[in-house]
């Protein structure tokens, strides 16, 4: 698979919430950095992944970068909680046509009463 089409899996996976294709794209060693949380193994960041998509409730692609060994996605991601739009920036590694590190980059304010509300 080109970098492409293992970036897209996965992400299509991921807002799918379909655990189990997500994980196929991901490498044996892999980790993953947000403003929020971080994991270093793809059980623990993909742990998460069903609560994530519970409250979101569309995603409209905005750029996607790719070269041999990395991709770069902005996209936003619209939910149904009170930050409601989120503009997000995703950063992929890859190697051996899977993914190794994944650094999500946004504005992590809106969230923060709602991760304290619910004691996160």
């Amino acid at each position: 698979m080109t970098t492409r089409e293992t970036v897209l899996a996965y992400s299509r996976a991921r807002f799918a919430g379909d655990v189990t294709a997500a994980a196929d794209q991901l490498a044996a060693t892999f980790t993953f950095r947000s403003p929020l949380i971080g994991s270093d193994d793809a059980r623990g960041h993909l742990a998460g992944l069903g609560g994530f998509v519970s409250v979101v409730t569309g995603v409209d692609m905005l750029s996607e970068l790719y070269g041999e060994s990395e991709a770069t996605l902005v996209y936003d991601v619209h939910t149904a909680t009170p930050v409601g739009t989120q503009r997000t920036a995703e950063h992929f590694r890859l190697s051996d046509g899977k993914i190794t590190a994944i650094t999500l980059i946004f504005d992590a304010t809106p969230w923060h009463p709602i991760m304290a509300a619910a004691g996160l």
